[in-house]
């Protein structure tokens, strides 16, 4: 299919012509499954910042208990297999999201505003979980990544994916040259030179006052003073939303663009052969893992320090990641269009609900981990918090199929919805 077929309508909402897939088909189910592996990853990835201060999400010297040297090992081995990947496969699937939202909007003859307000709700959503609930929202930068992605979606698939190729390599350019090289000047002598000594006191600083945060969180939380923490969110890291919207604006927005050509070219639906998707998303899943292994290596052998594990989560692995999740995403369309029996299903029950699962989960560590509730905030190692993990997913599978065989949407999709078209849905099937 050439450019010129499968252009988007105009900025104001008129007919499409070529559509990618048949918007009247329904539900595609492999982006459901992969949602559902999606949100169980981010509950990995997430779960030490929700158990631990959020710095020691990277740096296990932020702990409150003993970081052992097997549970280094596990850094390792999150840092491989989950971080970013997660993530990644989530801001891939919002934007082949965004594509199919708006194929049925066009379809019904709405225009692109409705996307607009499906993303100011999100962004509210986005800023009530950022205050109230969990500091890890990713939420609010969907939203205003998203409105920027909408600047995108007239152009051809040949073009998105181009775009979001190149933003996104240029985005690890700039986050390799801003903290790849920070551990040489505060892990090093190179800090004690007359030349790099001040940067380097600043570094210091700058760590230590990230560590008494953490401590200060951990006396709010596991204490039990729920209005103080929030207070604290409020007025101490109110300009964490934009220093988040920068440090993955230029993931987040090209993995959108990625996945709304992805959707295009029929990653998702089968238009591609299976042999050669699959090919390439082991080519390219094994080869990010090999550039990414040795970057983790790296940084235990160094001592997994604030500033080395800093590099090598912002900077050094930025690249592998993109290939890494590239390759995940075609690997886990092919199995979504295939798997079958009752983990499958679930899995994929969980990935519709992914909305009240992502933000579900987060009130349900609110109830385990803050002092007024389960109070085990800075009282678990990174075995243990895996553990809740594991009992996390198992909420997941447990309650979202059952849910969905009998309502039609997820509780918070069915919010989203109603808010997003200004009207009542009905729940029940």
């Amino acid at each position: 299919m050439q450019d010129n077929q499968e252009l988007a309508p105009d900025m104001s909402g008129g007919a499409r012509a070529a559509p990618a897939a048949d918007v009247g088909s329904g539900r595609i189910a492999s982006l459901d499954f992969i949602r559902g592996i999606a949100v169980m990853g981010i509950l990995a990835a997430n779960i030490v910042a929700f158990g631990q201060p959020m710095t020691a999400y990277m740096f296990p010297g932020a702990f409150t208990v003993p970081h052992s040297e097997a549970e280094n090992w596990m850094w390792v081995a999150q840092f491989v297999l989950i971080d970013g990947k997660m993530r990644g496969l989530f801001s891939l699937l919002f934007g082949a999201g965004m594509y199919l939202f708006l194929e049925k909007a066009w379809a019904r003859g709405a225009g692109i505003w409705l996307q607009v307000q499906r993303l100011f709700w999100l962004g509210l959503f986005g800023l009530i979980h950022f205050f109230f609930i969990w500091r890890g929202d990713i939420l609010f930068l969907y939203a205003c990544a998203g409105l920027a992605a909408l600047l995108f979606v007239g152009l051809s698939r040949r073009k998105q994916l181009v775009f979001g190729l190149l933003g996104y390599l240029g985005g690890a350019l700039l986050y390799t040259a801003s903290v790849g090289f920070l551990p040489l000047v505060a892990d090093t002598d190179m800090g004690a030179q007359a030349g790099y000594a001040q940067l380097a006191n600043e570094l210091e600083q700058s760590k230590q006052d990230e560590l008494a945060d953490g401590r200060l969180e951990t006396d709010l939380i596991s204490s039990g003073r729920y209005a103080e923490w929030v207070h604290h969110n409020l007025t101490a890291h109110a300009d964490g939303l934009p220093s988040s919207l920068f440090l993955f604006w230029f993931e987040t927005l090209p993995l959108m663009l990625i996945g709304m050509a992805a959707y295009r070219y029929g990653l998702f639906d089968g238009r591609i052969a299976s042999r050669q998707q699959r090919k390439w998303g082991w080519g390219l899943l094994l080869t990010g893992a090999v550039f990414t292994f040795p970057v983790a290596l790296w940084a235990k052998s160094a001592g997994l320090t604030y500033y080395g594990t800093l590099a090598a989560m912002v900077g050094w692995s930025m690249g592998p990641r993109l290939l890494c999740v590239l390759g995940l995403v075609a690997l886990l369309a092919l199995w979504g269009r295939s798997a079958g029996g009752w983990l499958a299903a679930r899995v994929s029950a969980a990935g519709r609900a992914a909305f009240s699962n992502y933000l579900g989960t987060s009130i349900v560590m609110l109830f385990v981990f803050h002092g007024w509730a389960g109070g085990l905030f800075g009282r678990l190692g990174r075995s243990e918090l895996y553990l809740v993990m594991l009992a996390g997913w198992v909420l997941m599978l447990l309650w979202s199929k059952p849910w969905l065989d009998r309502y039609r949407f997820g509780p918070l999709e069915w919010l989203w919805r109603c808010l997003t078209y200004r009207r009542l849905f009905p729940m029940r099937r």
